[in-house]
């Protein structure tokens, strides 16, 4: 069965994506079977691995019974993926009853096996998609950008954190909190980085020794359909993201 991490904050902005690519990226490096599942509207993984999420069956089609998972997975150049679109905002109204929660978990359950990790990108809010995906989960990762308002989204993940677990998910782990956009020159850098840890203290985890420097190719990769790892790997993110990646393994204990 897959291991499964999800990317999460509620603040947008802060690298979920460019850190979910690089994920799948690199643990496919590795030589695991990967597969990405878009659990934001916007569509951004898929697009940001050169998929056409117009033309193509997405996570909303699987959810409302239209196709079964495995005809909605795509092929990328790195992993496999379930992408999104638009119509994925829908779902807070239109599945209302009880054991909406499960959608996700219900969905994937006959192609996860198939996998050796399943990395999942969720919205940048606290809704039902994002429960759906705690409620799979067995780690989270939690990116957040040196900024105050990103840091007030990772402490309102922590009662979401705790009522998954109590309800739904009582194995939840938050993998670890990662910094994005780092620039360690910046006082502003240094007290949230500092604030960082006694949130990590509070979820039980801890803030990643390896920090993400940004980039301008971070904001190109995703116009040329690759990942931060493949489409620079010299740059100062990619890098960065391939000490993650062995962190990652480190604490996982990936071969």
């Amino acid at each position: 069965m897959a291991t499964i991490i999800a990317l999460t904050n509620q603040k947008g902005g802060v690298g979920k994506t460019t850190t979910a690519c690089a994920l799948a990226d690199g643990l496919a490096a590795k030589g695991k079977k990967v597969l990405g599942i878009d659990l934001d509207p916007q569509g951004n993984m898929g697009f940001s691995l050169g998929l056409d999420i117009e033309n193509c069956h997405t996570l909303y089609d699987v959810f409302k019974k239209v196709v079964p998972a495995r005809q909605a997975i795509q092929h990328t150049d790195c992993c496999d993926m379930i992408s999104s679109d638009i119509m994925l905002s829908s779902v807070e109204l239109e599945f209302n009853g009880a054991g909406r929660e499960f959608l996700l978990r219900n969905a994937i359950a006959d192609v996860a096996a198939d996998y050796d990790y399943i990395v999942i990108d969720t919205p940048p809010s606290l809704n039902i998609l994002t429960v759906n995906a705690y409620v799979v989960a067995n780690h989270l990762i939690i990116p957040m950008s040196p900024e105050i308002l990103s840091l007030l989204g990772v402490a309102q993940i922590k009662e979401t954190v705790d009522n998954v677990r109590a309800s739904f998910n009582p194995n939840l782990n938050v993998l670890g909190i990662l910094l994005t956009k780092y620039n360690r020159r910046t006082l502003l850098a240094q007290e949230v980085s500092e604030m960082a840890d006694n949130i990590a203290k509070q979820l039980n985890t801890v803030v990643f020794q390896r920090k993400i420097r940004t980039s301008v190719a971070a904001a190109e990769a995703p116009a040329h359909g690759e990942s931060i790892l493949t489409y620079a790997p010299k740059s100062n993110p990619a890098f960065d993201y391939s000490g993650l990646i062995s962190e990652i393994a480190t604490a996982l204990k990936i071969n």
